[in-house]
């Protein structure tokens, strides 16, 4: 039977209940197998440490190595972690995100959130605010804006509508507020029209464009930085969305929320938004 993996994440977070309680759920799909990486025996809900970040460390590579290795193993659904205590255990990445696609020796890779209400893409992701304009390229977002269209096309099965939204207030006000609309974003948007016709369209006002995919008239929004898309999709969504890394072999998913240490082991974290991963991860798979 095809097998989703599920990792239990931080062991002192909320990631072990949550699995738990989505396994013991009515709420998955039938047809799949669901392998749980971790035991969180041994650690003690609210009390990070290097233990439990390195064992969260060690599922993932496990998950990594099955992926690679077991044809049945279709897709990966991650608990959450904490990148601070991972970082302080000597992992080198930003994020799980990252973590993947350097395992999977994967360059054009993108994060995607996907919820109930909006679908949104990054063409930036884990980098300081005031980094952003300098790193923004034309390159970075129709290598996005590729991904996003695929995956897009592959949930709602249909050539989809996406919105690239501006990166100024806005969107530059034709130059007066900044130029990256003319000099990077628009030019993106119409490489990405001409490999996929009518599929794009903006740069569009940011402030605006979100409320107007959320009412259906974008199937999802190009974002050009990571809080940009996150707020409005995190307010909106923020029992129902999913994490998805784009561009790698074999889906990843992960819950829109972090190890929420502070009420961990307390039998009140809702395990929606796992759920939702998981459901997301066999749709792919």
């Amino acid at each position: 039977m095809p097998r989703i993996l599920i990792t239990l994440g931080d062991p002192a977070g909320i990631g072990p209940e949550l699995v738990a309680k989505a396994l013991k759920s009515d709420q998955l799909p039938r047809g799949f197998d669901f392998q749980v990486i971790g035991d969180a025996a041994g650690f003690t809900p609210g009390k990070p440490d290097e233990r439990s970040a390195s064992a969260a460390l060690q599922w993932l590579e496990t998950s990594v190595g099955i992926l690679k290795s077991d044809p049945d193993a279709l897709a990966v659904v991650t608990a959450p972690v904490s990148k601070a205590s991972l970082q302080n255990a000597g992992f080198p990445f930003p994020g799980q995100t990252e973590f993947f696609a350097e395992r999977f020796g994967i360059e054009k890779f993108a994060m995607c959130l996907s919820g109930a209400t909006l679908s949104v893409g990054l063409a930036t992701i884990h980098i300081p605010l005031a980094k952003v304009s300098s790193k923004l390229s034309s390159q970075s977002i129709v290598s996005s804006g590729r991904l996003l269209a695929d995956f897009a096309r592959r949930r709602f099965r249909r050539e989809p509508r996406i919105a690239v939204a501006g990166l100024n207030p806005h969107a530059g006000e034709n130059g007066r507020f900044g130029d990256e609309e003319n000099r990077i974003i628009q030019p993106a948007i119409e490489t990405l029209n001409r490999e996929l016709p009518g599929v794009f369209s903006g740069p569009h006002v940011p402030d605006a464009i979100f409320r107007r995919a959320a009412l259906g008239e974008f199937d999802a929004v190009l974002a050009m930085y990571h809080d940009q898309g996150l707020i409005p999709l995190k307010l909106l969504d923020f029992d129902s969305g999913v994490n998805v890394t784009l561009g790698l072999p074999k889906p990843r998913t992960s819950p829109d929320h972090g190890t929420a240490f502070d009420i961990a082991g307390q039998g009140i974290a809702r395990p929606d938004s796992l759920i939702h991963a998981i459901r997301l991860a066999c749709e792919l798979a």
